[in-house]
Parts: structure tokens; sequence; C-alpha cells
């Protein structure tokens, strides 16, 4: 989680939400949580402080993946893109329109079980794939990442 944080800074997120779904390998309550929470908004600053930016993206407080969903507004903007990375999709990155902003959720190993899969879709997520290969978690976000900025734009 520290590298893909890291990375995701240098590439340009905004914001990040960890959550917690049905195969998440670590599970985080309370205050480890909270702990786990401010170590990472602290390797977020030092990747800003690092890379040269002035915007320090917030990182949320651990949530279940129903219970972020919950909070995602529905429906999304007009130029908004919520993209549920999927190595056995139909659809690829390269196929989608461009929006100027993105969400992009990445689930753990194994992926996301198939009721959160369905719950994430009811929430306005397209599943999409990266290509032919199947990818740890980390690598899959950062490749999702670096993907867009090169078939969108910076973002």
């Amino acid at each position: 989680m520290d590298i893909t944080l890291q990375k995701a800074v240098e590439l340009g997120v905004a914001a990040i939400q960890p959550v917690a779904t049905e195969r998440s390998v670590v599970k985080l309550k309370d205050e480890r949580a909270q702990r786990r929470v401010e170590h990472w908004q602290n390797l977020v600053i030092a990747a800003c402080e690092q890379c040269g930016r002035n915007r320090v993206p917030q990182v949320a407080a651990v949530l279940s993946l129903p219970e972020w969903l919950a909070q995602v507004a529905m429906p999304g903007p007009p130029d908004e893109a919520r993209l549920l990375l999927s190595p056995g999709a139909a659809q690829s990155l390269r196929e989608l329109v461009p929006a100027a902003r993105t969400t992009l959720l990445v689930g753990p190993e194994g992926g996301l079980s198939p009721v959160e899969t369905q719950l994430a879709h009811s929430r306005g997520f397209k599943s999409v794939r990266l290509g032919p290969r199947i990818l740890r978690t980390e690598t899959a976000a950062l490749a999702a990442l670096s993907a867009i900025q090169a078939l969108w734009g910076d973002f």
C-alpha cells in the first residue's frame, strides 16, 4: 500500500479512499486503522514534497466497500468516469471516452466478490480491463493511472 500511495501521488491522484472488502487480506480496525491512515497521510505529504506537488491529496479513513459506495453520489457528475478494474471485463480502458474526472476502484488480490461487483455497478462503476494479464492489485492501480494519463492526458 505504501508504494502504491506514493506512486499514485506522483501520478497526480486527487484523493485516496482506502476500502475494506470481503477478500481484503489485511483487516484494519479502530486505533490500528487510524494509525495506518496517519502513516499513509504522512507518506502522501512526503511524496508531494518529492515530486513538487502543492496540493496534498487527502487519505480518508478506512471504510468498508458498502459504506463508501453508499456515499457515492447518484447519479454521478456527467464528466466523471467511474471505473472498476476487472481482468475479465468486456471493455478495455482504451475503448472508453475520456472523462474530465475519474474515480478508480481497484479491488484486493482475488478481486471483488460478485456481490461487491454488483454493488459497484449499481453505483455507476463500469468494469474495464487493462489488457490480457492479471496484475497484482498494487500494479493494477499504478498501471491504470499511467494508462489514463497516456490516453486522456494529465488530470
